[in-house]
């Protein structure tokens, strides 16, 4: 029943942190056509209607062959990122590797309570739903980073917890705030440990 209810309220959602490899060049026409699927893939990952800040998925794209990864809390999300993707033009062989998170009692109440320990913190108020510039799809910093580690969805940082062990994972707007996310994560009673992957938005 609780995690009914937290797939529940996942589902109003969407958070996607996409690590996109782009295919090797082959002359202009190419390197277009491959930025164009890959936000194709992309824009598929994000209608998933159960993707929420407990996922984190990623993939890499390469002449036809898309490969999935990250982890699922969601039930059936592993597999519905497969049909998803499988259904873009030009993707030939999908090859799944995404990791589906256990059922645990435990996990979920260190899922909620991390959750709320950094969407309700005042420093990092401006990453919450209504909190104004992180809030919402950002597409437009896709392409900043080499393994483009995206802030794209509604919850810039995802909170990843298996066996007790909290990851946070996604893109914030700077140190302060990746180290004040993992403060109030570490802050969070119950958990084995945190493991901070917050990339920091890079402007030039």
């Amino acid at each position: 029943m609780r995690r009914n209810t937290i797939r529940s309220s996942a589902m109003t959602v969407l958070l996607a942190t996409a690590i996109l490899v782009a295919a090797p060049r082959h002359g202009v026409g190419a390197q277009v056509n491959s930025d164009q699927r890959i936000d194709e893939i992309r824009h598929a990952l994000l209608r998933l209607p159960y993707y929420g800040p407990f996922d984190a998925l990623s993939f890499s794209y390469d002449k036809g062959t898309v490969t999935l990864s990250g982890y699922a809390y969601a039930l059936g999300l592993k597999a519905d990122a497969e049909r998803a993707v499988k259904r873009v033009t030009g993707v030939d062989t999908v090859v799944n590797n995404i990791e589906q998170l256990p059922a645990s009692r435990n996990d979920d109440e260190l899922r909620w309570r991390t959750f709320y320990a950094i969407y309700t913190n005042d420093f990092l108020s401006r990453y919450a739903p209504g909190g104004g510039l992180w809030w919402g799809h950002r597409d437009h910093f896709r392409r900043e980073m080499a393994l483009g580690m995206e802030p794209i969805g509604s919850y810039p940082i995802a909170i990843v917890v298996k066996n007790g062990r909290i990851q946070l994972m996604g893109m914030v707007d700077n140190q302060a705030d990746r180290t004040a996310a993992e403060l109030a994560a570490r802050g969070v009673p119950g958990s084995f440990g945190v493991e901070n992957r917050l990339e920091v938005h890079k402007t030039t």
